[in-house]
């Protein structure tokens, strides 16, 4: 042992030094063989090759992708009566309601996801929070056999009590409930609400919590869905998290703005699914039977708007939305219109926006002119002299912080739901949304879009030229970090 310690003090250096090398060669070579964007495969050898053991060291816990493919991302069909005749409600024609060049976007759709587009749904858009919660705690209040409530963040503050209490009052008449909070959403109140609902025998879980142990390698991949599903054939999705922010009630003037829908008819079977699998992969509990999944007389639905749920995650549904951006774009003619809180398109998205608007069509882009995360709109600004060289008109809109995720081509198709335009969502975050061929919902996002236009402020290239030079500096670093914001 004496010798083994000597040898050991004497040649530390080599020893550290032929650890570093084979660290860094086999983190390497792992990150070039496994990552699919060149620029993200590039910075992470440049890492590890400057910092040899720090740089393969945080490469084990942020860059390698763990989440396990066939569990969280892929969606099983699940052994459920009536899931066939569900999916036999498939829209095989869209008719000459829609344009012939949006009708390529089903097909896309098909190639891309797992969910098909279905017929005979409602759907109604809600507002803020003032529309929202009111219509969720109705939900609740009403259901009959179950609830399944999904959130990114579910706060314990005025709102996230009353909807907490609505979900124990239901449990207590029979109804039962499930809710899955992300982990890292779950942080964002001290006392967490999971604790008044575990406390009431609530069965709560949170995805991929990563306090302890090795889960800490997940740290980085979050659950942004926001998803209700009250009796199997009810649903509430969209961007809206549970806060008391978004309430004039407890915030007063400086209440924030969300939008959320609410949804009717073959589509929730859909929804319900993919709480369940999420629900599963968390708890390991299988959600089935007709408490969960409700049985939809499918022979009776005839009319009703098409619907498509899209589920995108890190792995095996990594690039789903950006298919879904880019296809929307190739085949718009006339009007696209974007609203996104968080406005961080990669190069393919950027390109695809200006090819847009360089062919004729108008885009336009509302983000906030107030951000509530200042690293991102620094981040924000950085590019959009890209945008607008291009001839894409942003907008800055002024008054209430918004945190609405919508789009619209050509006022008849919509992509709405959890998403945001940036690359946390395209690559880390498990996003919801959900694509809707529907005139009068598109021209009510259209509506939305345009009112907020009109009380914006456009970005121009002599505005942002005239910043500072240290502004302009700081923005552009921050934005390298962007993939990670």
């Amino acid at each position: 042992m004496d010798e083994i310690g000597q040898l050991l003090e004497r040649y530390w250096p080599h020893i550290v030094l032929v650890v570093s090398i084979l660290a860094s060669l086999a983190t390497a070579v792992h990150a070039a063989m496994t990552k699919q964007d060149v620029r993200a495969a590039i910075g992470w050898v440049a890492v590890v090759i400057l910092s040899p053991l720090l740089g393969a060291t945080f490469y084990l816990f942020a860059g390698i992708n763990r989440v396990r493919r066939a569990r969280v991302t892929q969606q099983r069909r699940l052994a459920q009566p009536g899931r066939e005749s569900i999916d036999r409600l498939e829209v095989k024609h869209l008719g000459q309601a829609f344009d012939d060049h949006i009708k390529p976007l089903k097909r896309l759709g098909n190639e891309v996801n797992k969910n098909v587009v279905l017929r005979g749904n409602q759907i109604e858009m809600l507002v803020g929070g003032d529309q929202t919660y009111p219509a969720m705690l109705e939900a609740i209040a009403t259901a009959r056999t179950s609830i399944a409530l999904q959130s990114y963040i579910f706060d314990h503050d005025g709102i996230g009590i009353r909807i907490a209490q609505a979900l124990i009052d239901a449990q207590q008449r029979g109804v039962k409930v499930r809710v899955l909070i992300d982990s890292v959403g779950a942080k964002y109140s001290r006392p967490p609400i999971t604790r008044m609902l575990q406390d009431a025998g609530i069965a709560v879980g949170r995805f991929l919590p990563t306090a302890i142990g090795l889960r800490l390698v997940y740290a980085n991949m979050r659950s942004h869905r926001k998803l209700l599903v009250v009796d199997g054939d009810l649903a509430l999705t969209g961007g809206m998290n549970i806060r008391e922010g978004f309430m004039r009630e407890f915030a007063g003037d400086d209440v924030a703005v969300d939008t959320h829908f609410k949804v009717s008819g073959p589509v929730a079977r859909h929804l319900m699914e993919s709480f369940a699998h999420d629900w599963e992969f968390t708890t390991g509990e299988r959600l089935e039977g007709e408490a969960w999944f409700a049985s939809i007389p499918t022979e009776s639905v005839v009319q009703g708007v098409p619907i498509r749920v899209v589920l995108s995650g890190p792995d095996r549904a990594i690039g789903r939305n950006q298919s879904m951006l880019l296809g929307a774009l190739s085949v718009a003619r006339n009007h696209v219109r974007i609203q996104s809180p968080y406005f961080l398109p990669e190069p393919v998205l950027i390109g695809a926006l200006v090819t847009a608007a360089r062919r004729g069509v108008q885009v336009d882009i509302v983000i906030p002119a107030n951000n509530n995360l200042k690293l991102v709109s620094a981040a924000m600004e950085a590019q959009l002299d890209l945008l607008l060289h291009g001839g894409v008109h942003v907008w800055r809109a002024n008054g209430a912080f918004d945190h609405s995720k919508l789009m619209t081509v050509d006022d008849q198709w919509c992509y709405v739901g959890s998403s945001n335009v940036d690359p946390r969502s395209q690559r880390l975050n498990f996003e919801l949304d959900i694509e809707v061929f529907d005139h009068e919902l598109a021209r009510a996002l259209a509506k939305s879009i345009d009112n907020k236009i009109n009380h914006a402020k456009r970005a121009t290239l002599a505005e942002l030229a005239n910043r500072p030079f240290w502004v302009r500096l700081r923005n552009r670093f921050i934005w390298l970090a962007s993939p990670l914001l």
